[in-house]
């Protein structure tokens, strides 16, 4: 069953939008690896370089399958459920935006510390300690159910769970290994604005540099 909007099949119009997320992240990506060049140059060390292959391919196999579904399984679009979900995508845009407006140069994909640089504690990091982990969580559940595409949902949502396990935890080890202990951010919820940390989880440990 199909579904149209101003005359146009609904899943062209979930298509765009896809495309129009793929966009921003490939000129993120140009503004990542800019920074990644500059921080290295001044000293930075990357840590937990192992797990970002898997990361890269995730996001990708991501925005396909997103696209795939609805397509391949005639998912059907739910106006309300469309709505929320898109606002919902704009408001994980505008957080990611947020940190990277924030974090300026320091901003990346890779985790990478410079152990003479003091933590941001402006912006979004005065409530959170990883926002933009926060933002890429939302976008993976929200992007698919614009268009019903619940399957994608669910099982990218899954596998990037696991990644971030990964991945905060080899930054928070380097950050236990390299950062002083008390550090201000240490007070600050991981991911989400309450007390305490992502689940299966140890408490929150020293920041000195964010995602």
């Amino acid at each position: 069953m199909t579904s149209s909007l101003l005359g146009l099949d609904t899943r062209w119009w979930y298509t765009a939008l896809v495309a129009l997320v793929a966009l921003q992240r490939l000129a993120e990506l140009r503004v990542a690896k800019r920074n990644t060049r500059r921080l290295l140059a001044r000293g930075g060390v990357e840590v937990g370089a192992g797990h970002y292959p898997f990361m890269v391919v995730l996001h990708t196999v991501f925005l396909f399958a997103a696209v795939a579904e609805p397509w391949l399984f005639s998912r059907p679009w739910n106006p309300g459920l469309a709505l929320v979900a898109f606002i919902m995508l704009l408001l994980s845009a505008g957080l990611r935006w947020w940190v990277i407006r924030t974090l300026d140069g320091r901003w990346t994909t890779r985790v990478i510390y410079v152990s003479d640089w003091e933590p941001v504690t402006a912006g979004p990091y005065r409530y959170l300690r990883h926002p933009n982990y926060l933002a890429v969580v939302t976008e993976i559940l929200v992007l698919p159910l614009v268009h019903g595409a619940w399957l994608t949902a669910m099982v990218a949502s899954l596998l990037n769970a696991w990644l971030l396990r990964v991945r905060i935890a080899a930054e928070e080890k380097a950050l236990r290994d390299h950062c002083d202990p008390r550090d201000v951010l240490a007070q600050r919820p991981r991911m989400l604005p309450l007390r305490g940390s992502l689940p299966g989880q140890a408490p929150p440990e020293p920041s000195k540099t964010h995602e």
